[in-house]
C-alpha cells in the first residue's frame, strides 16, 4: 500500500473560466443597442443614400452639384430675408445692427421720395423754361435738405437707443449711423433683411 495516493484530477471536468470582459461586452453592447424600430443616424443616413442611386455619369453629376447648390442659395436667401443670423452679411450681424434696423423701418424716411422726386425733377430740368427748371432745383434743394434733417434725426435716435440697451458695445458708433442712413435712404420693399417691424411700430 502506497503512503501517498495521487488524486487522478482527469475525471473531473474542468472548470472553463469565462473572459474576463464578457460581461463588460455584452453590457456595452446593450448599452449602444437601439430601440425597436429607431434606426441610428448611420443607418439613417445610409437608406437616404441608397434611396438616391449614384450619377450614372459626368453629366447627371454635374446637374445634381448645380440642384444642389441651388437649392442651398434659396435657403441663405430665405433665411437672410428672414434676418436668420446664420445667412446675415457681416454688415448685418449682431444684435445692434438688429435694433438700428427695427429703428428705420418703423418710420417713413425721407430718402426713398428725395431718389423718386430726383427722377422725376430730372426731366424737368430738360425743360427750357427757366422758371420750370428753377423751381426743379429749389425742390431738389428742398428734398436734399430734408434728408439731411432725418439722417441726423435717425442718428440720434440711434445713439440714444445702443447707449440705453448696449452700453457695453464694442460698435463704432459712426459705423451704426451709416448704416441707418444708407437704410433709410433705400426703399422699403428692397431693404435686406426685410422690414420686420410695421411703421409707426414702438421700438
Amino acid at each position: 500500500m502506497a503512503l501517498f495516493s495521487r488524486k487522478d484530477d482527469s475525471s473531473t471536468p474542468a472548470a472553463t473560466p469565462e473572459p474576463e470582459g464578457e460581461e463588460e461586452v455584452l453590457h456595452v453592447t446593450r448599452a449602444y443597442t437601439p430601440a425597436k424600430g429607431k434606426a441610428t443616424p448611420k443607418r439613417t443616413e445610409a437608406q437616404r443614400r441608397r434611396s438616391q442611386p449614384p450619377p450614372s455619369n459626368r453629366r447627371e453629376a454635374v446637374k445634381r452639384a448645380r440642384e444642389k447648390q441651388r437649392a442651398e442659395r434659396a435657403e441663405a436667401y430665405a433665411g437672410m430675408k428672414a434676418g436668420d443670423e446664420r445667412y446675415l452679411l457681416p454688415r448685418d450681424k449682431g444684435p445692434e445692427r438688429a435694433l438700428v434696423r427695427d429703428i428705420v423701418d418703423s418710420r417713413r424716411t425721407v430718402g426713398p421720395y428725395f431718389f423718386g422726386g430726383a427722377f422725376v425733377l430730372l426731366f424737368l430740368f430738360q425743360v427750357p423754361d427757366y422758371r420750370i427748371a428753377m423751381a426743379a432745383n429749389i425742390i431738389w434743394f428742398l428734398l436734399a435738405f430734408a434728408v439731411i434733417v432725418d439722417s441726423f434725426l435717425i442718428s440720434r435716435t440711434v445713439k440714444k437707443m445702443i447707449q440705453e440697451r448696449f452700453p457695453k458695445t464694442t460698435q463704432r458708433m459712426g459705423g451704426l449711423y451709416m448704416y441707418a442712413i444708407m437704410r433709410a435712404i433705400s426703399f422699403r420693399k428692397l431693404r435686406m433683411p426685410k422690414p420686420r417691424v410695421t411703421i409707426g411700430a414702438s421700438i
